[in-house]
């Protein structure tokens, strides 16, 4: 695995290491031209650790993206290399289109930054919900007992109208109860009070006012009774309707709260709350966020720093090489198709003369033998003699 030190006299004889190949891979060099260019070697090699630091990088905040929205471990971890691959994909497509001739174009430079920068943000966002884990499981936990107060709020005033309509039921129909009551009281106290002189006449015993107010009493009880059963549904009725709506919130509320969770996106929304209340914190996040970034800008920066040596200038000449090779080749082979065609026309031409003079007595006998066989039939026209010669003699052309 370890590379020798090679005289630099016999480079010609240099074998890199399986993983000096590897990272050369990842910079997306090939092997057969980079392994001549002595100093380029050492550079690809940088570029290719940038773009295996990315992948790792990139694998481990998908792993941890996924985690917090599946339950398997074992899919989330698959789900994250998959993904870290096809970020290693675009890493490599952006630093194979960097070459030394276009460096300094600003508009492909331009397209493959925002691009790497679109990535960055979202890789880093992972990556610093799994560094304030802590501070955000708190923060999810109040605003989840927020949203809770909410949600209650909420079922409160779709059910407020109806629950006051009752409530001012039942209070109209006890305010009616107490005052019948309060009235049967009165009266049970002035009836007491004339039986042992306490009041009103001031005679012991029922006598004709005692008897009176006995009566108003007994009416008034009666009638207190009688509104107790005729108002008393109406109170069970209203108060059934109160406890099915307060069953109902509670059931919404419960249905809701299985709802509340601690996934990627209410963790995000925690971490934005986090960060509006903690001024020291923000400073942190977008310093986090900005180093992460860099991370994943590593490859672009590293292919569009690093100077250019003999490596590009090899690979535009191979390129031009076997351009100006594929056109010799296409012209070699239209010239071959030429000549073919060319050598065909000219032997079918051959064998066509041939053919017909070959023939040519034949036709002669077999004129000779329709114009006979016509003088013989006068009936037939001249006219016929000459189309059924056609159709049997002459030669059709070619379509």
């Amino acid at each position: 695995m370890t590379e020798r030190n090679i005289p630099l006299s016999q480079r010609e004889t240099y074998e890199p290491s399986q993983l000096t190949e590897f990272l050369w891979w990842l910079s997306t060099a090939e092997r057969e031209i980079l392994i001549d260019s002595v100093v380029d070697r050492n550079r690809y090699r940088i570029i290719g650790m940038t773009v295996l630091a990315t992948w790792l990088f990139a694998s481990f905040t998908w792993t941890y993206f996924f985690s917090t929205i599946v339950d398997s471990t074992l899919l989330a971890v698959a789900l994250g290399i998959f993904m870290g691959f096809i970020i290693l994909t675009i890493d490599r497509a952006l630093i194979k289109g960097i070459t030394k001739f276009n460096k300094k174009k600003f508009t492909p430079l331009l397209f493959r930054a925002l691009l790497a920068i679109t990535i960055g943000t979202f890789m880093a966002q992972p990556a610093v919900l799994y560094m304030f884990d802590k501070e955000i499981k708190m923060q999810t936990s109040l605003d989840n007992e927020k949203r809770k107060m909410v949600k209650r709020q909420e079922l409160d005033s779709l059910y407020s109208n109806r629950k006051n309509e009752l409530l001012l039921q039942k209070e109209k129909i006890k305010t009616e109860l107490d005052n019948k009551y309060a009235d049967v009281n009165k009266a049970r106290q002035n009836f007491l009070a004339e039986t042992d002189g306490s009041g009103g006449t001031g005679k012991v015993g029922i006598k004709d006012i005692a008897i009176a107010k006995r009566n108003e009493y007994q009416k008034l009880d009666e009638e207190y009774q009688a509104l107790i059963k005729t108002d008393q549904p109406k109170l069970n009725d209203a108060d059934k309707e109160l406890n099915e709506m307060e069953g109902k919130i509670k059931a919404e509320e419960l249905a809701f709260t299985q709802y509340l969770n601690n996934g990627f996106l209410t963790r995000v929304d925690a971490l934005s709350n986090l960060l509006k209340n903690n001024p020291a914190l923000q400073f942190r996040y977008y310093l986090i966020v900005f180093i992460l970034m860099l991370i994943e800008l590593m490859p672009v920066i590293a292919k569009t720093l690093l100077p250019s040596g003999s490596y590009d200038e090899k690979v535009m000449l191979r390129e031009e090489m076997e351009i100006e090779i594929a056109h010799s080749n296409i012209r070699k082979e239209k010239q071959l198709k030429e000549l073919y065609n060319q050598m065909a026309h000219e032997y079918d031409g051959e064998a066509i003369t041939a053919f017909f003079r070959l023939t040519k007595e034949d036709r002669a006998e077999k004129i000779k033998a329709f114009s006979t066989k016509w003088k013989e039939e006068n009936h037939q026209t001249f006219d016929g003699l000459w189309e059924k010669m056609k159709k049997e003699i002459l030669t059709k052309q070619e379509n």
